[in-house]
């Protein structure tokens, strides 16, 4: 349990770091380039060394990590892109309502069985999303008009995106990581992002695109250590979990939906709508049903 614990505080931590910066104004794509620098040179920390040899290249789960670390960093963006020209509900509801992608996918490649109370849990856990982001009339409007393509494709495309990274995540971690290859594995996804980051970002300082200021090392560091352990807390948790993925993943993801709801509500004042209250209340019943439905 100490590892779900660590998954959903540290990452909704991450959560509503990105809130802190947006009221520092510091700019988002250099904090998450050098979060992931951060996270390589956590990792390599709690290794006691670079763990990304050679011979790694080889191994079936490398080229999943390169996968991934792509995965990280358009993601990232995409949500993003999804918060400044849809606003905030719409990309936390299509990303978090990508959870359905990982858990169908587990159904399907590892004929788990998802049965009675557990099936009414996952159901719930959607609609909870959907309350608990739903937006107050004043979040809905945006002052700028949005083409309709834009309008389908961002969140579309954010749904996607997040759900085959906890997919493919998952999927590694069942088929070809074990204990020992976990850091490595998580090292090599975060190397990857921050390489394709860093390339990026260096053509925006150069072409004056973005300015570089001290306060987005800073950023990315208070964000990349979190970041680092919250993945590693993820992949172990889902390694030890007592239920099936195919319960585990839900109640990760609505564990954070719920965590950060709350923490955003006591610490930036965030007002919270009735239907938003609704939605909390039923990510605890989702949450219970899912882990402790096949006792009923």
């Amino acid at each position: 349990m100490i590892f779900l614990i660590g998954s959903i505080v540290l990452t909704s931590y991450l959560l509503l770091s990105f809130k802190v910066c947006g009221k520092l104004n510091i700019p988002v794509y250099p904090a998450i380039v050098f979060n992931y620098i951060t996270c390589v040179i956590t990792g390599s920390v709690v290794n006691g060394s670079f763990p990304i040899q050679s011979e790694s290249i080889t191994t079936p789960w490398f080229r999943w990590a390169m996968i991934m670390g792509l995965l990280f960093i358009t993601s990232f963006n995409l949500i993003g892109m999804t918060a400044q020209k849809l606003g905030v509900a719409v990309a936390s509801v299509a990303n978090k309502l990508s959870l359905i992608i990982p858990v169908i996918l587990t159904i399907v490649l590892y004929n788990e069985q998802v049965v009675g109370w557990e099936i009414v849990g996952i159901s719930l856990a959607l609609i909870a999303v959907i309350f608990t982001c739903y937006p107050k009339p004043n979040e809905s409007e945006n002052a700028h008009p949005v083409p309709l393509l834009q309008k389908v494709l961002l969140p579309l495309l954010v749904f996607i995106g997040s759900g085959f990274l906890d997919a493919l995540i998952n999927h590694v971690q069942q088929t070809y990581v074990t204990k020992e290859t976990n850091n490595a594995f998580l090292i090599a996804g975060f190397f990857s992002a921050a390489t394709i980051g860093t390339m990026v970002l260096l053509y925006q300082y150069w072409k004056k695109q973005l300015v570089f200021k001290f306060n987005q090392v800073v950023a990315g560091i208070c964000i990349g250590i979190p970041n680092y352990f919250s993945i590693w807390c993820l992949v172990h948790f889902l390694q030890d979990s007592p239920w099936e993925t195919s319960a585990s993943l839900p109640v990760n993801n609505m564990g954070i939906v719920l965590f950060s709801t709350l923490v955003a509500a006591l610490l930036f004042k965030e007002k919270l709508s009735i239907i938003n209250w609704m939605g909390i209340a039923l990510s605890g019943i989702a949450i219970y049903l899912i882990a402790f439905g096949n006792t009923l």
